[in-house]
């Protein structure tokens, strides 16, 4: 390859990368979606933490063993003496037994032993190892666990719930974007018909046949009708910003889509089994059982097993073996009276519980109800385009028969702008039922949730 051809590459290749992506496909702007969204890797971080919050919960079922260390140094009469008996080296002359007159004439029991309390400093090294395990808690370590798998499962709810919000703006931004392009299109066919307008006045205007003014309100009606597409190119614009947003990736063009958007099948079981307010409001009444199940437990006895190995020297793991030590144990522990706070605590999660059941019967009658207003408002607005359809298809035969009829001189040429308006009107009114429309699916789909599954 030439070197002029290397530079013009060299040039051209980050023009192409400030571009962004152009005739993007809905369907992998969703797989771009699934992998770069910010918001989505945020919520998935949140669900991973919990998935180790998870394994800490269950790991509290084997115990803890620990490995301890310490080195000491002190001429302190208690923790020397501590010290030799600890290693296993005490004798009769730490009690000073050498100062003693062992003849019998004098009472021994006066003296005070200078190697007993005043005894030479010394280094203590202990290495010790211990294990704690539970060995029964009633239950409730169990049912920390099975909760916190269930905050974990909540977490991939709570993405998914976010995923399905997502794919619904990137949806809705596709379909708005092509709306406009096709609201753009149209305003353009109208902007050229204004201007062929304006030329006629113009010259019916020289020819005497029009008045100033009459060029005047057909030049206010072109300004007013390129404000408009202005205006809706840079909502265009700030459409692909959005959609650049969503996708974490700059975007510069999309290959277009049907304006309309198909309305999805809906089945009650289904409903029921997909949508995730229903899914959470029937996790959460598992985990109000786990509660009350925790409660449960403190009217019941806990068991915990303990074993300790160590060894103590002056020196640093020295004779280890033959000062070893062991100390095995088990604890039990049960509450017996605490003020009734129990019994208040059991009851308390008692009532969530059912009051958790309730809501899991709201939440399938409130998205059901959802559902239905929903598709009924689809269904309306079905019947709004179909009218618009019609009325500005009327509207444009009306507005061409009235500018040839101005070129006639048989109306005026406010008669021609006031059809031409109504054009417009229609024109965009169809263009906002179309959106909400849209919306309405939109929202629909993700409350369905047909999506990938969890």
């Amino acid at each position: 390859m030439s070197m002029k051809k290397i530079i013009l590459l060299s040039l051209l290749l980050p023009l192409s990368l400030f571009a962004g992506m152009k005739h993007l496909t809905l369907p992998n702007a969703l797989k771009i979606l699934e992998k770069n969204n910010l918001e989505l890797k945020i919520s998935r971080f949140n669900a991973q933490m919990k998935a180790y919050e998870t394994k800490v919960a269950k790991g509290y079922h084997f115990g803890k063993l620990d490995a301890t260390l310490n080195a000491m140094r002190s001429n302190d009469a208690g923790n020397v003496f501590g010290f030799k008996l600890q290693s296993r080296e005490a004798t009769f002359g730490d009690f000073g037994f050498a100062e003693f007159d062992m003849s019998g004439k004098t009472n021994p029991l006066p003296v005070a032993p200078e190697s007993l309390n005043y005894p030479k400093v010394r280094n203590h090294y202990l290495t010790k190892i211990s294990y704690i395990l539970p060995l029964y808690t009633g239950g409730k370590l169990t049912e920390y666990g099975r909760i916190s798998e269930a905050m974990h499962r909540m977490s991939q709810y709570d993405t998914q719930k976010l995923v399905n919000e997502k794919i619904f703006q990137v949806k809705k931004t596709f379909y708005d974007i092509s709306l406009v392009d096709n609201y753009i299109s149209k305003l353009s066919k109208i902007l050229r018909n204004i201007k062929r307008l304006e030329s006629i006045v113009g010259t019916m205007k020289k020819e005497g046949y029009a008045q100033e003014i009459d060029l005047l309100e057909v030049q206010a009606r072109l300004a007013e009708a390129q404000s408009m597409h202005n205006q809706a190119k840079l909502n265009k614009d700030l459409a692909y910003q959005f959609l650049s947003f969503l996708l974490n990736t700059e975007v510069s063009g999309i290959k277009k889509v049907n304006d309309i958007a198909p309305l999805p099948m809906t089945n009650k079981d289904e409903l029921e089994n997909n949508n995730i307010d229903i899914k959470k409001a029937r996790l959460g009444l598992k985990v109000a059982q786990m509660a009350i199940d925790v409660e449960k437990s403190n009217f019941l006895p806990t068991v915990g097993a303990f074993a300790e190995y160590s060894s103590a020297d002056d020196q640093l793991w020295n004779e280890f073996r033959d000062k070893e030590a062991y100390t095995v144990g088990v604890q039990v522990k049960w509450n017996l009276f605490n003020g009734g706070i129990d019994a208040a605590n059991l009851e308390r999660a008692k009532v969530n519980y059912m009051k958790t059941q309730d809501q899991v019967h709201l939440a399938k009658k409130g998205i059901a109800l959802k559902v239905k207003k929903l598709k009924t408002e689809v269904l309306s607005f079905n019947a709004d385009i179909r009218s618009y359809k019609k009325q500005l298809k009327f509207a444009n035969k009306v507005y061409e028969n009235y500018s040839s009829r101005y070129k006639e001189g048989l109306v005026s040429v406010s008669d021609v702008l006031m059809k031409q308006s109504k054009e417009l009107e229609m024109l965009l009114k169809l263009l906002t039922v179309k959106n909400k429309r849209n919306t309405k699916v939109f929202e629909l789909n993700s409350i369905l949730n047909k999506g990938n599954k969890i």
